[in-house]
């Protein structure tokens, strides 16, 4: 099983998905003129502006709800296997994913509110809905659909329940099958009550845990600051092959860079859409604006907060080609959350290891729920207009079965499961997002023009020639939903 996830990883994680990646990126921020800069103001100001409605929650809850789908085990354990991998120079090029990602966060959290439906009362939308209505491919659609449910639903938890598994045996020797037990209680507790529940629960945990996290790690930082010019000159060394311990893998600190920094972010990999069309705004560019600004919490932050704790205590490995030990900084401990642990246990002894996995268990949980969400808004996309309840029921069944299964498995199978989860809905959206480019940047000068009017922007896709985005010209019960956001906007004013 193991060297068959392997094969089919190195075929969907080849060279192609790496520089497509960086590419897009790339692109996407020369055609914005850099918005994850320009904007940089806006973002944080667009966070605690809007407001829900009865069918919507506010941007700052889709913040939190995308948060909580990056926000996970990529932050601490995938920052430890990406250095053990890549060297320490896999963080450079985790940052550099995370920069140029916000502009693919941006044009992709902006189809989405675009091309969102309102489905049984509540805001739906991601990549099959703006891949049908924008580029009109309904197979394409379906495809990325199944896609979706089967990574959210399947491959991607048992990555997040593994390492709960891992970290709260190392803390608190708790056996992995009574972990299991717990976290598939709590996941059924908290699935069955619904998005609004789903939002409520990210928006008051995501935050916390976050902020902690940083906290905590800066704190450590602090206490080391002396050795941090060294850390980064060690990384920006690695990133370009100038170290010579690490100056072999500089292929490999690119990749895994690339890779760990898309799993942790998700930027491009149609994730943050799903959630940033349940937001209830009245410019689809808000909220693209907003979930470029997660990209940066979720890398800038809080895994370099995690990079720069293990670099700094030296409590890592790094393995070039074929298991060759490069550097050996810890015995006896697998890559993942035990790094992090022992890092911040030598720097806080008695508390850091247990506060590690305490903070793993909420990131990797409401990581979890996020996916949960993902999967059953591909499931209301294809299920729209037949209305069957079984589906969602056997999805509730599947994910909660895939949390016990991961986190009783090992960690190498779960990572590689996830990262062909990651890899096939990456390879998707970024061809979506490539094609609609346009009508995302359309969106953003529309914004831009509005606001350097004076006027607190309103999206009418009629004036601006984009066809399919339906839900902002359709009356529904008597009503515009233009007009509904203009009421919205007045009351927030």
């Amino acid at each position: 099983m193991g060297d068959f996830v392997n094969f089919i990883n190195n075929i969907i994680w080849s060279q192609a998905l790496i520089y497509l990646c960086l590419g897009t990126g790339l692109y996407f921020s020369l055609c914005s003129r850099f918005l994850q800069l320009r904007h940089l103001k806006i973002m944080i100001h667009l966070i605690f502006q809007s407001k829900s409605n009865e069918i919507g929650i506010s941007s700052f809850q889709a913040l939190s709800m995308t948060l909580a789908g990056r926000v996970g085990t990529g932050n601490i354990a995938g920052v430890a296997t990406a250095i053990t991998f890549g060297g320490p120079g896999a963080l450079f090029w985790m940052w550099i994913v995370a920069f140029l990602g916000a502009s693919s966060a941006f044009v992709e959290s902006t189809l989405g509110q675009i091309y969102k439906e309102k489905l049984d009362g509540e805001y739906r939308g991601g990549p099959a809905f703006y891949i049908e209505k924008g580029l009109k491919m309904k197979w394409f659609a379906c495809l990325f659909a199944l896609t979706t449910i089967f990574s959210c639903g399947l491959l991607l938890p048992g990555v997040q329940a593994n390492s709960i598994g891992a970290s709260l045996n190392i803390a608190f020797n708790i056996n992995p099958n009574v972990t299991a037990t717990l976290i598939s209680l709590l996941l059924g507790f908290i699935i069955f009550g619904g998005v609004k529940r789903i939002a409520t629960f990210a928006g008051a945990v995501v935050p916390f845990m976050a902020l902690g996290y940083i906290i905590v790690a800066c704190v450590i930082v602090a206490f080391n600051i002396h050795q941090l010019p060294n850390v980064l000159l060690l990384i920006w060394k690695s990133a370009f092959g100038f170290d010579a311990g690490f100056g072999a893998i500089l292929g490999l600190a690119i990749m895994w860079g690339v890779k760990r920094g898309v799993y942790s972010n998700e930027a491009a990999q149609g994730t943050g859409p799903h959630a940033s069309s349940a937001a209830a705004v009245s410019h689809p560019a808000k909220q693209g604006l907003v979930q470029a600004f997660s990209v940066y919490i979720d890398t800038l932050f809080v895994c370099s907060a995690t990079g720069f704790m293990l670099l700094i205590t030296g409590l890592y490995n790094v393995q070039g080609p074929e298991g060759v030990a490069l550097y050996t900084g810890i015995i006896g401990v697998s890559a993942g959350p035990g790094y992090v642990q022992t890092a911040m246990e030598s720097m806080m002894p008695g508390f850091g290891g247990y506060f590690v996995a305490v903070a793993l268990f909420f990131f990797a949980f409401t990581t979890i729920v996020a996916y949960y969400y993902i999967a059953e808004t591909n499931v209301a996309y294809l299920n729209r207009k037949m209305h069957f309840t079984w589906p969602i029921f056997l999805l509730k069944i599947a994910l909660m079965t895939s949390v016990v299964y991961g986190t009783i498995n090992t960690a190498d199978l779960a990572w590689g499961l996830g990262d062909i989860g990651v890899g096939l809905m990456a390879w998707l959206n970024i061809m979506a997002i490539l094609l609609l480019r346009k009508t995302a940047f359309i969106c953003l000068k529309d914004y831009e023009k509005q606001l350097a009017n004076g006027i607190d922007p309103i999206f009418n896709p009629t004036n601006l020639g984009i066809e399919g985005a339906d839900y902002w010209v359709t009356p529904s019960n008597g009503k515009n939903e233009i007009h509904e956001l203009v009421q919205c906007n007045d009351e927030i004013k």
